[in-house]
């Protein structure tokens, strides 16, 4: 973000030092020194929400990692109930406590498996991770929506000050509306419209 500060600073110097030398050409710098520190102002805004897109995707990206490291846990431990179980019944002269045991390992296995009142079984992680892969995929995305918001605007702070220096007040207009719609652009995604 420095580099695009900078960028625009100088820019802006330009525009000011264009100003000063250029006589009738001083208000039309003056106007993209102003649309510069627009567009500047636009790109720090986009950043900050590409900043928080992607610290959110890490965020989520660690919970579905948690969440799928604990689900697997939760097999593991299911299996070793189970496998305990049917050792347990494979033994000869097996008692009603052996047969309790047993009743009691099915059971735990059971609810590894699926625990609704605590919501930590296999099947409700499994279903936690889904719902926070989708939510990891949605920042991934936005966070790609404001690079673009934010190439867009460099690329406009560049043409501006181009035409500072150039006088080609087409790269003026062409820098305004590329730098105008890609802060529309990073506004609807800051908004969720897109």
């Amino acid at each position: 973000m420095s580099e695009t500060i900078e960028q625009a600073q100088e820019g802006i110097e330009k525009a000011h030092e264009a100003a000063e030398h250029g006589g009738a050409e001083g208000g039309g710098s003056r106007k993209t020194a102003v649309l510069i520190a627009i567009l500047a102002a636009s790109l720090a805004l986009a950043e900050m929400g590409e900043k928080g897109s992607q610290n959110l995707y890490l965020t989520h990206h660690i919970s579905v990692s948690d969440t799928y490291a604990f689900m697997q846990s939760k097999t593991n431990r299911r299996t070793a109930y189970e496998t305990a179980a049917e050792v347990i019944e494979s033994m000869p002269g097996l008692d009603a406590a052996g047969r309790d045991r047993v009743t009691k390992l099915r059971a735990e296995a059971a609810r590894m498996d699926n625990d609704p009142i605590k919501g930590e079984g296999a099947k409700q992680l499994a279903a936690k991770a889904a719902e926070e892969t989708e939510l990891r995929e949605h920042e991934f995305h936005t966070y790609h929506k404001f690079e673009r918001a934010t190439g867009a605007l460099q690329i406009a702070i560049v043409l501006a000050s181009v035409s500072i220096v150039t006088r080609v007040r087409v790269l003026t207009a062409a820098a305004a509306v590329l730098g105008g719609g890609a802060a529309m652009y990073a506004l609807l995604v800051w908004t969720g419209t897109l």
